[in-house]
This record gives structure tokens, sequence and C-alpha cells, in this order.
């Protein structure tokens, strides 16, 4: 569209083609209760109402645990609510100083660096290495988070675009560049819309071949895979082999903030010239005691790690069985087909109207047009009757908005 000089109608008019798409985000007014995860109260018009929530990147609960919220509570007393400036400015906390030592410790790294979220540290991360390395070269999966894309552009450096969990079609970009120059391989472990997980070893493979650096991304791994919840670079026994390690502490760990882990040369060299991490106030000393925390809880909690992936089978497995088409996730993550943005939009509608059901719709430009879905993530806290209701109204959703099912042939073959 045009800009005619109408600044508001500009605005105006972008936003009236989002709501026709059916791509306008319209956020629930949710309130989190600690007493009752995963329920939520709602505020609407009418006064509040109870809601099950089953979007939430809280993955295993622990953003509610009284222990996470005591050493939170206790930090604050102490210290106050924030870090008071930049690590320039203020100092480096000594919780800030812990935990990047506990975080290197989880991942086997020399040293680690936290920035105020998993997207600032990507930025940050790529976008210091890209600029700094004469001539470097960025080999990005199709599918990376847009953070990693942005610090990729913001980079400036050479790009190249491989297939996604193709190390065939990055092999074959990377023999086509010069030897000699710098390289990076940029990619996920577990790719939080479809669920899928890339196949470390054999990118790792490609990398080392020709003497990139690694840059792998665990936000949705971190906690929930894993001996002691170091990713899915550990369960696989490759993390040794991975040269930087991203991960967040606001999904698993239940908090907020994002880190790498790696050399500490290589981590001094971000810390010293990463603009959006020296120019950021740091996180609040309490945030880091929650962390902390909840990383102390999760590196023996394999009982929870277990019953995790039992909740998220056992969702699946529910939703095969009612017809409810879904993306074959390997991963605790279910993603449930429609293929519509306007329907996907009403579908979440009503079941948060209709069911007191929370989960959000995911429509362009987060998935591809054609793919849109409601986002389903089962925690250990979702018990029997919690999928049951679940299940009964994406039931009775379907039937209202006459969306396809698929077979019980379908279901069994995927």
């Amino acid at each position: 569209m045009a800009f005619e000089g109408d600044y508001l109608g500009f605005f105006r008019e972008s936003l009236e083609k989002l709501r026709e798409e059916g791509n306008y985000r319209v956020f629930a007014n949710l309130e989190r209760r600690s007493d009752s995860f995963p329920h939520a109260k709602r505020h609407t018009e009418n006064g509040e109402e109870d809601v099950l929530v089953w979007c939430s990147n809280d993955y295993l609960g622990i953003g509610q645990d009284s222990r996470v919220r005591e050493a939170m509570i206790e930090t604050i007393k102490a210290q106050g609510a924030g870090a008071g400036g930049t690590r320039n400015i203020s100092g480096t906390n000594r919780l800030h100083g812990e935990l990047e030592r506990q975080l290197a410790s989880l991942h086997g790294k020399e040293a680690a660096l936290l920035f105020t979220s998993g997207y600032v540290a990507n930025l940050t991360a790529l976008s210091t290495l890209a600029s700094r390395l004469p001539g470097c070269i960025v080999y990005s999966d199709s599918e990376n988070h847009n953070s990693m894309i942005e610090g990729i552009r913001q980079g400036r450096s050479d790009k190249r675009v491989f297939r996604h969990n193709d190390p065939a079609h990055l092999d074959e970009l990377m023999a086509a560049d010069d030897p000699s120059r710098p390289k990076i391989v940029a990619f996920e472990s577990v790719y939080s819309m479809d669920g899928d997980i890339s196949p470390i070893s054999e990118i790792l493979d490609v990398a080392e071949k020709y003497n990139a650096i690694s840059f792998l991304d665990e936000v949705h791994a971190v906690g929930m895979y894993g001996e002691h919840g170091a990713g899915v670079a550990e369960r696989d026994g490759v993390m040794d082999r991975v040269d930087i390690l991203q991960g967040t502490l606001g999904k698993a760990f239940g908090v907020i903030g994002g880190y790498i882990a790696a050399k500490a040369e290589l981590i001094d060299f971000v810390r010293s010239f990463g603009n959006p991490f020296i120019f950021t106030t740091a996180l609040p000393p309490a945030i880091a005691a929650g962390a902390l925390k909840a990383i102390e809880i999760l590196r023996d909690a394999k009982d929870i790690r277990a019953k995790h992936q039992e909740r998220a089978a056992t969702v699946k497995a529910r939703l095969r069985q009612a017809g409810i088409p879904i993306l074959p996730s390997v991963t605790h993550i279910v993603p449930v087909l429609i293929g519509d943005a306007e329907k996907c939009k009403k579908a979440s509608d009503m079941l948060l109207n209709d069911f007191n059901i929370y989960v959000q719709p995911i429509n362009y430009p987060t998935v591809a047009k054609g793919t849109e879905r409601l986002r389903v993530t089962p925690t250990p806290h979702h018990d029997d009757d919690a999928v049951d209701r679940l299940i009964n109204a994406l039931d009775k959703v379907w039937t209202a908005l006459d969306l396809p099912r698929t077979s019980s042939a379908q279901a069994a073959a995927e």
C-alpha cells in the first residue's frame, strides 16, 4: 500500500488488512495463578473467569515452583528490585556471575554470558560475530527463529540459507565458498512451531569439515532434554562438539533472560564487542536467583522430564483418536493443524469463550500461510481431567467449524 502523507491513515489501513486476513493479534487479559498452575484468571468486562492454559512456554511449571518464588522474594528483600544499570555501569552482581558459572557447567563449557532475553542473546552473538569476523559467511537453517535471522541481518555478512534440517544441502553450499573465509553454521535443536528436532550430529559433521563455528539454539530444549536438562545436544552426546550453545531462562527455567555458553575467549569477545549486551540494563538480581534455583532443581529432575514427555505423548494419542489433525512432532510441542487463519482465530476464540481453555492461534508471519495452527504445550501439571477437557472441547470446535478430520488410517500412519 502506498503512503500518501497521512500517517494515521496508513496505520489504520495496515491494521485493517491484518484483520481482514485473520492475522490481527488480540491478547487475552490473563493473570497466572501460582497456587493452581496451569490455571489462570481471565479478566473480562463481565468479571473474572478461571481458564485452563494449554499454551505456556513455562513448559515444566517451574516458574510457579515455591522454591523458585521464595529465592526471588528473598533476593528482592535483600537487594531491591533492579540491577541498577548495565554491568559496565553497576558492576556484575554476585548472582549474575554465579548464574553464568552454573550455565557454563550445565553445558560443559568454559564460560557463559547472560542477556536480558533469548532473543537478545541470538541477536547479539550472531551480529557481533558476523560483523567482526572479516569476510564471514553465515549458513542459516531456513526455519530459524526471527532472532537468529535478525542477528544475521544486522551482522551484514554474506548469508546462505540451507534447506530445513538438510545437512547435504548445507554441505553443497559450503563446498561452493572460499575455504579460507570464516564461517558460522546457525541452527536450532527443537523447532518451536513444528516440534521437530534437527540432525545435530550430521550438521556438526559438515560444520567441522569446513572449519566453521557451530551455533546451536537450544531454547526449546534446555531443562527438558538430556541427563541434566542441558538440551538435545546433551541427550545426543554431542554437546562438546558444539562451539556456541544458546539458551533461554524464560521457558523451562521459568523466569526470563537468555545466554550463550562457549570457550572463554569467544564469550569475552562477545562481552567486549556486543553492543546490545554492553548498553542494556542487566537482569534484576532476583531473576538470577530464581534461575539459579530452577537450574538446581532441574539438573536432577529426571522424573519431571519423564512425566512431561508422557503427558505430551498422551495428548498426541488422544488427538489422533479424535481425528484431530496434528503435525508429526517428536517433542513436547503439539501443533494442531487448521490451515486457515480466520478459522484458526475462531477456534481459539471458541475454546476460550465457550470452554474456558486458552490456546493462542499461531498465524502468519510466525508460520507460513496455509499452515495456521493451535500450538498446544502439555506440562507435567496437566492431569487426565485436563486432557479430557481439552479433547472434548476441540472435538466440539472441530464439528462447529466443520474442520477436516484425519481418518484412523491417517492417524495410525503419523
